[in-house]
Protein backbone atom coordinates (compact mmCIF):
# COMPACT_ATOMS: atom_id res chain seq x y z
CA UNK A 1 0.00 0.00 0.00
CA UNK A 2 1.67 3.16 -0.58
CA UNK A 3 1.42 6.18 1.34
CA UNK A 4 -1.06 7.77 -0.15
CA UNK A 5 -3.41 4.83 -0.10
CA UNK A 6 -3.01 4.64 3.65
CA UNK A 7 -6.37 5.39 5.94
CA UNK A 8 -3.55 6.99 8.42
CA UNK A 9 -2.66 9.63 5.42
CA UNK A 10 -2.91 13.15 6.27
CA UNK A 11 -1.95 14.55 2.66
CA UNK A 12 -4.03 17.66 1.70
CA UNK A 13 -5.51 18.11 4.61
CA UNK A 14 -4.71 21.56 6.78
CA UNK A 15 -4.79 20.65 10.19
CA UNK A 16 -4.47 23.89 13.16
CA UNK A 17 -2.87 22.63 16.26
CA UNK A 18 -3.01 25.08 19.39
CA UNK A 19 -0.61 25.05 21.99
CA UNK A 20 2.17 23.80 19.48
CA UNK A 21 5.02 25.53 21.21
CA UNK A 22 6.39 22.07 22.97
CA UNK A 23 5.23 18.92 24.53
CA UNK A 24 2.45 16.96 23.27
CA UNK A 25 1.36 19.83 20.78
CA UNK A 26 4.42 19.91 19.18
CA UNK A 27 4.76 16.23 18.76
CA UNK A 28 0.91 16.25 17.07
CA UNK A 29 2.57 19.29 14.34
CA UNK A 30 5.68 17.29 13.64
CA UNK A 31 3.90 13.60 13.51
CA UNK A 32 1.02 14.71 11.58
CA UNK A 33 3.15 16.97 8.91
CA UNK A 34 5.04 13.55 8.46
CA UNK A 35 1.34 12.19 7.66
CA UNK A 36 1.36 15.18 4.46
CA UNK A 37 -1.10 17.54 6.57
CA UNK A 38 -0.25 21.45 5.84
CA UNK A 39 0.22 22.43 9.31
CA UNK A 40 -1.29 25.82 10.86
CA UNK A 41 0.24 26.14 14.63
CA UNK A 42 -0.42 28.62 17.35
CA UNK A 43 0.49 29.36 20.74
CA UNK A 44 1.73 32.24 23.38
CA UNK A 45 5.98 31.51 22.77
CA UNK A 46 6.63 32.34 19.86
CA UNK A 47 10.01 31.34 19.83
CA UNK A 48 9.09 27.73 20.84
CA UNK A 49 6.54 28.03 18.12
CA UNK A 50 9.41 28.46 15.39
CA UNK A 51 11.54 25.62 16.90
CA UNK A 52 8.38 23.60 16.20
CA UNK A 53 7.94 24.79 12.45
CA UNK A 54 11.57 24.24 12.04
CA UNK A 55 11.00 20.59 12.81
CA UNK A 56 7.70 20.29 10.43
CA UNK A 57 8.20 17.97 7.70
CA UNK A 58 7.30 19.36 3.94
CA UNK A 59 6.41 23.22 3.66
CA UNK A 60 4.04 25.47 3.23
CA UNK A 61 2.93 25.60 7.14
CA UNK A 62 1.68 28.53 8.97
CA UNK A 63 3.10 29.74 12.09
CA UNK A 64 0.04 32.42 14.31
CA UNK A 65 1.21 33.44 17.45
CA UNK A 66 -2.04 33.70 19.63
CA UNK A 67 -3.30 33.90 23.33
CA UNK A 68 -6.35 32.09 23.12
CA UNK A 69 -7.37 33.31 26.10
CA UNK A 70 -8.55 36.69 24.89
CA UNK A 71 -11.06 36.74 22.69
CA UNK A 72 -9.76 39.43 20.12
CA UNK A 73 -6.23 36.98 19.52
CA UNK A 74 -8.86 34.27 18.50
CA UNK A 75 -10.71 36.34 15.93
CA UNK A 76 -7.73 37.47 14.64
CA UNK A 77 -6.33 33.44 14.61
CA UNK A 78 -9.44 32.70 12.78
CA UNK A 79 -9.47 35.40 10.60
CA UNK A 80 -5.60 34.39 9.50
CA UNK A 81 -6.23 30.45 9.27
CA UNK A 82 -6.97 28.90 5.84
CA UNK A 83 -9.90 26.41 5.94
CA UNK A 84 -9.33 23.76 7.86
CA UNK A 85 -9.64 19.93 7.52
CA UNK A 86 -8.66 18.80 11.34
CA UNK A 87 -8.22 20.54 14.38
CA UNK A 88 -6.30 19.54 17.09
CA UNK A 89 -7.07 22.11 20.53
CA UNK A 90 -4.11 21.09 22.95
CA UNK A 91 -3.46 24.08 24.79
CA UNK A 92 -3.76 23.67 28.65
CA UNK A 93 -2.77 24.55 32.37
CA UNK A 94 -2.75 22.24 35.22
CA UNK A 95 -1.61 24.67 38.49
CA UNK A 96 -1.70 22.35 41.50
CA UNK A 97 -4.06 23.12 44.66
CA UNK A 98 -5.52 21.20 47.64
CA UNK A 99 -9.48 22.43 47.23
CA UNK A 100 -8.80 24.21 50.95
CA UNK A 101 -6.62 26.96 49.34
CA UNK A 102 -8.01 27.30 46.08
CA UNK A 103 -8.59 31.09 44.77
CA UNK A 104 -11.03 32.60 42.46
CA UNK A 105 -8.05 33.92 40.24
CA UNK A 106 -7.00 29.87 40.23
CA UNK A 107 -10.60 28.87 38.74
CA UNK A 108 -10.93 31.48 35.89
CA UNK A 109 -7.51 30.94 34.93
CA UNK A 110 -7.60 26.95 34.30
CA UNK A 111 -11.28 27.55 33.37
CA UNK A 112 -10.26 30.06 30.64
CA UNK A 113 -7.29 28.33 29.24
CA UNK A 114 -8.74 25.02 29.45
CA UNK A 115 -12.54 25.29 28.53
CA UNK A 116 -13.48 28.72 27.37
CA UNK A 117 -10.61 29.44 24.79
CA UNK A 118 -10.75 25.78 23.21
CA UNK A 119 -14.79 26.31 22.88
CA UNK A 120 -15.08 29.58 21.57
CA UNK A 121 -12.11 29.13 19.09
CA UNK A 122 -14.44 25.84 17.71
CA UNK A 123 -17.64 28.33 18.29
CA UNK A 124 -15.41 31.19 15.69
CA UNK A 125 -14.71 28.56 13.63
CA UNK A 126 -17.79 27.42 12.91
CA UNK A 127 -19.00 30.61 12.53
CA UNK A 128 -16.94 31.90 10.00
CA UNK A 129 -17.28 28.36 8.22
CA UNK A 130 -13.43 27.82 8.20
CA UNK A 131 -13.79 23.85 8.89
CA UNK A 132 -14.71 22.32 5.99
CA UNK A 133 -17.23 19.20 5.53
CA UNK A 134 -16.10 15.80 7.05
CA UNK A 135 -13.66 17.52 8.74
CA UNK A 136 -12.23 16.41 12.29
CA UNK A 137 -11.69 18.01 15.86
CA UNK A 138 -9.80 16.39 18.35
CA UNK A 139 -9.96 18.18 22.17
CA UNK A 140 -7.39 16.97 24.51
CA UNK A 141 -8.82 15.83 28.02
CA UNK A 142 -7.13 13.69 30.83
CA UNK A 143 -7.44 10.57 32.87
CA UNK A 144 -8.01 12.90 35.63
CA UNK A 145 -11.79 13.25 34.66
CA UNK A 146 -12.13 9.87 36.40
CA UNK A 147 -8.69 9.08 37.85
CA UNK A 148 -8.73 11.29 40.96
CA UNK A 149 -5.13 12.42 42.44
CA UNK A 150 -4.58 14.77 45.22
CA UNK A 151 -4.42 18.72 44.56
CA UNK A 152 -5.79 17.88 40.81
CA UNK A 153 -9.56 19.10 41.38
CA UNK A 154 -9.54 22.08 39.75
CA UNK A 155 -7.46 20.60 36.53
CA UNK A 156 -9.63 17.52 36.27
CA UNK A 157 -12.95 19.58 36.34
CA UNK A 158 -12.28 21.69 33.61
CA UNK A 159 -11.27 18.22 31.48
CA UNK A 160 -14.35 16.99 32.66
CA UNK A 161 -16.63 20.14 31.20
CA UNK A 162 -14.50 19.53 27.80
CA UNK A 163 -15.52 15.12 27.71
CA UNK A 164 -19.73 16.76 28.37
CA UNK A 165 -18.77 19.25 25.46
CA UNK A 166 -17.29 16.82 22.86
CA UNK A 167 -20.56 14.72 23.18
CA UNK A 168 -22.96 17.55 21.81
CA UNK A 169 -20.54 18.97 19.68
CA UNK A 170 -20.39 15.73 17.91
CA UNK A 171 -23.95 15.41 17.45
CA UNK A 172 -24.20 19.27 16.23
CA UNK A 173 -21.77 18.92 13.80
CA UNK A 174 -22.55 15.12 12.51
CA UNK A 175 -25.08 16.74 9.86
CA UNK A 176 -22.04 18.41 7.78
CA UNK A 177 -20.29 14.57 8.60
CA UNK A 178 -17.27 16.69 11.26
CA UNK A 179 -16.35 14.27 14.30
CA UNK A 180 -15.59 15.47 17.45
CA UNK A 181 -13.23 13.29 19.39
CA UNK A 182 -11.37 13.48 22.77
CA UNK A 183 -7.92 11.87 24.11
CA UNK A 184 -7.55 11.24 27.73
CA UNK A 185 -3.39 10.85 27.86
CA UNK A 186 -2.48 8.91 30.94
CA UNK A 187 1.06 10.75 32.86
CA UNK A 188 3.17 12.01 29.64
CA UNK A 189 6.87 13.49 29.95
CA UNK A 190 6.84 16.82 28.88
CA UNK A 191 7.47 20.34 30.54
CA UNK A 192 4.29 20.64 32.04
CA UNK A 193 5.02 17.41 33.92
CA UNK A 194 8.52 17.79 34.96
CA UNK A 195 6.76 21.67 36.57
CA UNK A 196 4.63 19.96 39.22
CA UNK A 197 6.36 17.01 40.23
CA UNK A 198 9.32 16.18 41.97
CA UNK A 199 11.83 13.28 40.71
CA UNK A 200 11.34 10.71 42.92
CA UNK A 201 7.76 11.28 42.77
CA UNK A 202 7.74 10.53 39.52
CA UNK A 203 9.94 7.33 39.24
CA UNK A 204 7.25 5.61 42.10
CA UNK A 205 4.31 6.83 39.54
CA UNK A 206 6.44 5.28 36.79
CA UNK A 207 6.47 2.01 38.22
CA UNK A 208 2.57 2.01 38.70
CA UNK A 209 1.89 1.94 35.35
CA UNK A 210 1.18 -1.72 33.60
CA UNK A 211 2.88 -1.17 30.91
CA UNK A 212 6.23 0.02 32.67
CA UNK A 213 6.65 3.58 32.11
CA UNK A 214 5.25 7.18 30.99
CA UNK A 215 3.82 7.82 27.88
CA UNK A 216 5.71 9.96 25.08
CA UNK A 217 4.02 13.34 22.92
CA UNK A 218 5.01 10.95 20.30
CA UNK A 219 2.14 8.25 21.77
CA UNK A 220 -0.64 10.84 21.93
CA UNK A 221 0.33 12.34 18.72
CA UNK A 222 -0.11 8.77 16.83
CA UNK A 223 -3.43 8.87 18.44
CA UNK A 224 -4.34 12.44 17.12
CA UNK A 225 -3.09 11.20 13.44
CA UNK A 226 -5.90 8.18 13.72
CA UNK A 227 -8.62 10.72 14.68
CA UNK A 228 -7.76 12.99 12.16
CA UNK A 229 -7.32 10.60 9.50
CA UNK A 230 -9.80 8.49 7.34
CA UNK A 231 -8.92 5.46 9.73
CA UNK A 232 -11.32 7.28 11.91
CA UNK A 233 -14.03 7.49 9.73
CA UNK A 234 -16.98 6.36 11.21
CA UNK A 235 -15.89 7.52 14.92
CA UNK A 236 -17.65 10.66 16.94
CA UNK A 237 -17.92 11.32 20.39
CA UNK A 238 -15.57 9.14 21.46
CA UNK A 239 -13.20 9.69 24.20
CA UNK A 240 -10.55 7.77 23.52
CA UNK A 241 -7.81 6.51 26.41
CA UNK A 242 -4.10 6.41 26.00
CA UNK A 243 -2.61 5.87 29.51
CA UNK A 244 -0.68 3.02 29.00
CA UNK A 245 -2.95 0.50 31.40
CA UNK A 246 -2.87 2.77 34.21
CA UNK A 247 -6.91 3.46 34.82
CA UNK A 248 -7.22 -0.19 35.06
CA UNK A 249 -5.35 -0.37 38.72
Amino acid sequence: MSFNESPFSLLGKTILITGASSGIGRACAIQCSKMGARIVITGRNQDRLQETLANLAGDNHILIPADLTDENCIHELVEATPALDGLVLNAGINPKSLVKFIKHDILEEVFSTNVFSPILLVQSLVKKKKINKAASIVFMSSISTSYASVSNSVYSASKGAINSFIKVLALELAPQKTRVNAIQPGMVRTRMMEAYAIQEELETWEKSYPLGRFGEPEDIANACVYLLSEAASWVTGTILTVDGGITLR
